[in-house]
């Protein structure tokens, strides 16, 4: 007798569900033995009924088995990430570059290279940037220009100020003596002092004994 084909859905009948469960569990069961035994793989098998009745089966520990699992898993997760990640950076290096180039051609351009290529309006267009550039640098420089004339006038008057304290300060000082600014005093001798031989005597010293 040809068996039928089995569709893939849910039994409705409780009692034919159980028994399909009981002889597909006791099947899966011999299966995963198999494997272990043949294969020399580390198998592990978790099922629970629709009553939330727990069969396991384990070739080694199930314990171990269950966190050498989670360790592959989260080993996954992480090399997921790193390739996701990877991914996001060539995007977003090839849009960088893409715009790199955009911004070299606009460049290009601006300094009147390259122009051949556009059309009036494109012209018009760079006409009109370099018109507002040129209207920003202007005004950007008489801002400079204005601040530096605040800087030199704040700075002048600053040492105007200093220059007329220093003349009030010299004006409200009293007179001192000469010796007290350590002024030297010119000494005058007396007159007898002042008086000194000088006769001027020739010739040897005997002659002038002789005489």
């Amino acid at each position: 007798m040809v068996r039928g084909k089995i569709q893939m859905k849910k039994i409705e009948n409780a009692t034919s569900r159980g028994v399909t469960f009981s002889k597909r569990r006791k099947g899966l069961l011999k299966k995963t033995r198999e494997l272990s035994v043949l294969c020399d793989a580390e198998v592990a098998l978790i099922i629970f009924s629709q009553r939330g009745r727990l069969y396991e089966y384990s070739s080694s520990n199930m314990q171990k088995t269950i966190e050498r699992d989670q360790e592959y898993s989260s080993l996954e997760s992480r090399n997921t990430d790193v390739e996701d990640y990877v991914q996001e950076l060539k995007t977003e290096t090839a849009d960088m570059k893409k715009n790199i180039d955009l911004l070299e051609v606009s460049k290009r351009k601006l300094l009147g290279q390259d122009l051949g290529s556009c059309t009036v309006d494109e012209l018009s267009e760079i006409d009109n940037q370099l018109r507002r550039s040129l209207m920003k640098i202007t005004t950007r420089k008489e801002i400079l220009f204005m601040e530096q004339i605040k800087q030199l006038k704040a700075k002048e008057k600053t040492q105007l100020e200093e220059k007329a304290g220093l003349l009030d300060k010299c004006a409200l000082e009293p007179q001192h003596p000469q010796a007290e600014h350590g002024e030297c005093i010119a000494y005058t001798p007396s007159h007898q002092s002042s008086e000194v031989e000088t006769e001027l005597i020739i010739g040897l010293p005997e002659m002038h004994c002789c005489q």
